[in-house]
């Protein structure tokens, strides 16, 4: 029994499922989760010291890859002077001024401590800002465990099969409505239905839940159209994307401003963080501005606005865009080859560098055409892709990511390691 195992062993004893987030798990691929005892730039090593090549990044926020230099210094600086107030500090301003310069649609920005507090929060303010109630989401989406936000949501729930949301009110969750992705049909039907009662949509531009699944042509503008007309909130889940598909974000590579914007993981810098923000006459409402109620005695914290800063910095100074687009492609590319020449079907969704490969002979547009893949096969390639030195999300309905740590070598040697795990699959 190697230690990864024997910790799971005493982790399930004392934590339910023996982790702290049911993805981590591995209950989709099978086996046990890996114990991580630290990482380097692009890889990682397990508690028994096998070295990966990493494609998780911690779910997103490690765009420069483990342990980037500014932040660790940026981290030591606020060990010597104290690591949480509960009172303003300059750098909560700093950090705010730098979301805003590079999200236009961001007025005013108030920081929490994580994307599930972020999208809550931006919740009760357009519920409190239009005077409604209903609420718009899409299948296979995830937008955190609030209440309102748990019904067909995708990613953890998806892969491990539970019910849409045991535990929450079903008059709560009776004012959720949750629509087909990228379906304009379904969508244009609901606002002619119940346009005036929708208090906001929360979308992510790019799903990134389900799996990675871009927005069709037209499809995102369509719902700015809509909700602007009922006037309803438009909020842009961007904890994932923000920073990550651009540095404005996906509503700077699509075009779109949405009214709100949910950040997270990069803005942080591998810390937990979280903010939401937008147009001023919204956010106004915020306590102790308005009368929409939202605290949080860590928002803010000097550690991971530290953290954060020390990213957003080096991103305005050396935006690694062009060069994350290049790994993304040769990756996708080497992939689709690679599936090919084994006669396996694939397909593989890409955005910038986030990326997944679908175990499916269909294009994958929703959640619905992501549930066609065939998961005993991602399964498989997930455990060949192991043992050949890569870490890929523990699940078919992920997204994975590419850093501006990971090489040309990185690159070729994942190609290398699936092409072999393709033919066995």
């Amino acid at each position: 029994m190697n230690r990864s195992e024997q910790l799971f062993r005493r982790a399930q004893e004392i934590i339910p499922g023996g982790v702290n987030s049911p993805v981590r798990a591995f209950r989709a691929v099978g086996g046990h989760p890996l114990f991580i005892q630290r990482g380097e730039g692009s890889h990682i090593w397990d508690v028994d010291g096998r070295e990966y090549i990493d494609y998780v990044g911690s779910w997103g926020p490690l765009i420069f890859g483990h342990r980037p230099p500014e932040v660790l210094r940026a981290l030591q600086q606020i060990l010597e002077i104290g690591t949480s107030f509960g009172a303003p500090t300059e750098r909560e301003v700093d950090l705010a001024e730098f979301i805003a310069k590079f999200f236009p649609s961001v007025e005013k920005v108030r920081l929490v401590n994580s994307g599930t507090e972020a999208t809550m929060s931006a919740i009760r303010l357009a519920r409190g800002f239009t005077g409604r109630e209903r609420i718009v989401k899409f299948d296979g989406c995830y937008h955190g465990h609030g209440d309102s936000l748990l019904v067909k949501a995708g990613s953890g729930v998806a892969t491990l099969g539970l019910p849409d949301s045991p535990g929450v009110p079903q008059n709560l969750a009776g004012l959720t409505t949750v629509l087909p992705f990228n379906n304009p049909s379904a969508l244009k039907s609901e606002f002619d239905r119940h346009g005036k009662d929708i208090a906001c949509v929360i979308v992510e531009p790019v799903a990134g839940n389900m799996g990675c699944v871009p927005p069709r042509a037209g499809y995102l503008e369509l719902l700015r159209d809509l909700t602007q007309r009922s006037g309803s909130i438009l909020i842009f889940d961007e904890v994932m994307t923000g920073f990550r598909v651009a540095r404005g974000g996906a509503q700077q590579v699509y075009g779109i401003e949405p009214d709100l914007t949910t950040l997270g993981k990069i803005i942080g810098g591998g810390l937990p963080v979280g903010a939401y923000g937008g147009r001023a006459e919204i956010m106004d409402y915020v306590a102790p501005a308005g009368p929409v109620y939202q605290a949080g005695t860590l928002s803010g914290n000097p550690l991971a606005v530290a953290a954060g800063l020390a990213t957003l910095r080096r991103l305005d100074e050396a935006a690694p865009y062009n060069n994350l687009e290049t790994l993304g492609s040769r990756l996708e590319r080497g992939l689709i080859e690679a599936a090919s020449k084994a006669g396996v079907p694939v397909r593989v969704n890409r955005v910038g560098s986030m990326f997944t490969v679908f175990f499916t002979n269909q294009d994958v547009m929703d959640f619905e055409s992501a549930k066609t893949s065939d998961t005993q096969r991602f399964n498989r390639f997930f455990h060949m892709m192991l043992d050949e030195g890569a870490y890929l999300p523990p699940s078919q309905f992920e997204a994975a990511f590419i850093s501006a740590a990971h090489t040309n070598s990185d690159i070729e040697r994942t190609i290398e390691a699936a092409s072999k795990a393709l033919r066995k699959v």
